[in-house]
Parts: C-alpha cells; structure tokens; sequence
C-alpha cells in the first residue's frame, strides 16, 4: 500500500470524489488543492505532502495521521523535533520492526 494508494481508497469509500476532496484540503495559503493535485497523489505521481496537507487528508478522510506519515516515509513533527541519539533511534526502529512482525 502507498500513500497515493491509501488516500484513493479511503476516499472511494467514503464516496467523495477527487473534486470535493481536493476542494475541502486548503494549502497554507488558505487555496484548497487542485482536482489535478489529488489526482497526481493517489496515482504516486507526486510525492507525500508536508505536514500541513498530511494531517488535512488523515482528518477529512478518517485516517490515523502516523499510518499516513509510515506510508509517506516521513516521522511526525514531534518525533522530527528531538534530538536523536543513535542508541535510542536503534532502539526504536528495534521495537517498531519487533511490533509490525508480531501482527501479522
């Protein structure tokens, strides 16, 4: 599953088209996104979006934001604002790897 992948299948489901999704997801200039910009994102034709538009999709569409930030690759803010110890860093992708295994 990718990003692109996920918003397009939570918004089917939801039964909103492109259009109405694009319209209710505003840039941080307070625009709402292009239909085209949407549809260039579900087909992974674009990179994942920043924060500002990420947190926007994981709301309007029901989603968790951190599975939508583990599909885009990218760490949440507040873990992005630590300071990173590699031990501790190791640690953590440790346990996360630990914890995906054990659910399947």
């Amino acid at each position: 599953m990718t990003f692109g992948h996920a918003i397009a299948k939570a918004r089917k489901e939801l039964g909103i088209s492109q259009r109405e999704l694009a319209l209710k997801v505003l840039k941080e200039d307070g625009d709402p996104i292009s239909p085209q910009y949407l549809n260039d994102i579900e087909r992974d034709r674009r990179n994942p979006p920043g924060d500002h538009l990420l947190a926007q999709f994981a709301r309007e569409l029901d989603l968790d934001e951190d599975y939508l930030y583990f599909l885009a690759g990218k760490f949440p803010s507040d873990v992005r604002s630590e300071t990173p110890n590699p031990k501790r860093v190791k640690e953590a992708f440790k346990a996360f790897r630990r914890t995906l295994r054990g659910s399947r």
